[in-house]
């Protein structure tokens, strides 16, 4: 679950990115609603499988770690060294799809099935770019926390 879930962060930033082109460049309002709904469904369902697979499957991050064949002080020094990077990445994972489900909501809300810009356009975009940093940083910290956790020898 750990790769499926590096892989995922991996490919949704490039996928977001084209989405915001195709609205922008092509001005192909349906496409953008319809990736930005897959990707979000996507997310959601890929960070559901990981928290339920590390959780209750591997008993926390921890235990994974535990694996290695590290010795006990080893063990603490390094689970000590990636917990603030794993703090950061929350700070953005959590916020992330909140402020994704809240940025999808409104539009379903309050473009409708029509999908063309609106009275709703101006908080759309703040909301759209607000959400594309989040996400972003919640990639690039994660694929960091992942590499400190799981790749890095010692």
């Amino acid at each position: 679950m750990l790769d499926f879930v590096v892989c995922a962060l991996v490919l949704i930033v490039p996928l977001l990115l084209y989405s915001l082109w195709l609205v922008k460049f092509r001005r192909n309002y349906m496409t953008h609603k319809r990736l930005q709904i897959t990707l979000g469904l996507i997310l959601l369902v890929a960070v559901s499988a990981f928290e339920i697979d590390v959780q209750m499957v591997h008993g926390g991050w921890e235990q994974i770690i535990a694996r290695q064949d590290l010795t006990p002080e080893l063990l603490q020094a390094k689970i000590s060294s990636v917990r603030p990077w794993l703090l950061v990445h929350l700070v953005f994972a959590i916020s992330t799809p909140f402020l994704w489900a809240a940025t999808i909501a409104l539009a379903l809300l309050k473009f409708g099935r029509d999908a063309r810009p609106g009275r709703h356009s101006r908080l759309h975009k703040t909301l759209g770019w607000l959400s594309t940093i989040d996400i972003t940083l919640t990639s690039v910290t994660g694929l960091l926390f992942y590499y400190q956790a799981f790749m890095r020898i010692g």
